[in-house]
């Protein structure tokens, strides 16, 4: 980590975020659901069949890849926290899988072999790298580990997220709130000054394009560039809709019918990106 050239409180700041322990429930609460929902669905239609090696580059506590296990694959999940470290070990032995790994990792300084994995999972990182070289290295890294063919599915956090998030639940009220939209408008790089952890920490918020563009530049071949959420974070009542089967299962056809429309792209929370290695 002594080698990076992320700005010197962008680590820390990451590091008290998580150290809260939210990330553990994130993707089982309001629309989480349907960004886990909707990413899990996504890998299952893009990767390679188990069963496979899968490489979870910032893979959090552990949730693909306790999912991907369960579905025959091989995964190494490293993360660059602690706590998520030891959560998703925990998880990993409470389902009867003491042998699936998760340890410690630098998505820049990747420790696997070249051409040693089928595919590789990157999920945060390229939101929690704020500098565009760091994130051209993890890419880049991941290139490296891939066999030729492989797949890489990675997220990014729209540019217009915070904007939407403001009006969705009302805290353009908040000036401290409105200048961090502001800056995640006029460059990406989303900062919160205040003790308030709903306001996200330390990041870099993509613009469709860039994403396809960063991924490209690292070597990578761009197979599809997707809405996670579309626009269906925004409105208020989620959790009433996701709990009714047919409201569920209409809202999730309509979502992969405008998954890949480009004028629509950045109204999502998230975007993943699907990539392989010529």
């Amino acid at each position: 980590m002594n080698r990076s050239r992320e700005p010197a409180g962008a680590l820390d700041d990451l590091q008290r975020y998580y150290a809260a322990g939210a990330e553990a429930e994130r993707l089982s609460l309001g629309a989480g659901q349907l960004e886990r929902a909707r990413t899990q669905e996504i890998l299952a239609r893009f990767l390679p069949p188990p069963p496979a090696r899968v490489l979870d580059v910032g893979g959090g506590t552990g949730v693909y890849s306790l999912w991907l296990l369960g579905r025959g694959y091989e995964v190494e999940l490293i993360d660059p926290v602690p706590l998520h470290v030891e959560q998703a070990t925990a998880a990993f032995e409470a389902a009867g899988l003491p042998h699936a790994v998760a340890r410690l990792g630098d998505a820049r300084r990747l420790d696997q072999a070249d051409g040693s994995v089928d595919a590789a999972l990157l999920l945060g990182p390229l939101y929690h790298l704020t500098e565009r070289a760091d994130r051209l290295a993890a890419l880049g890294e991941v290139r490296r580990v891939l066999r030729p063919g492989g797949v890489l599915v990675a997220a990014a956090i729209s540019r217009f997220a915070s904007l939407l998030d403001g009006y969705a639940r009302d805290l353009v009220g908040d000036p401290a709130f409105v200048e961090i939209v502001e800056r995640d408008l006029r460059d990406g790089q989303h900062r919160n000054p205040t003790a308030r952890p709903d306001y996200f920490t330390t990041a870099f918020f993509h613009r469709p394009r860039q994403l396809r563009e960063e991924v490209e530049a690292a070597g990578l071949i761009v197979d599809a560039l997707l809405a996670v959420e579309g626009p269906f974070w925004i409105p208020g009542g989620f959790d009433a809709l996701w709990a009714d089967p047919a409201r569920r299962q209409r809202l999730l056809e309509f979502l992969r019918r405008i998954e890949t429309e480009e004028s629509l792209l950045g109204v999502s929370a998230h975007l993943l990106v699907v990539a392989r290695k010529a």
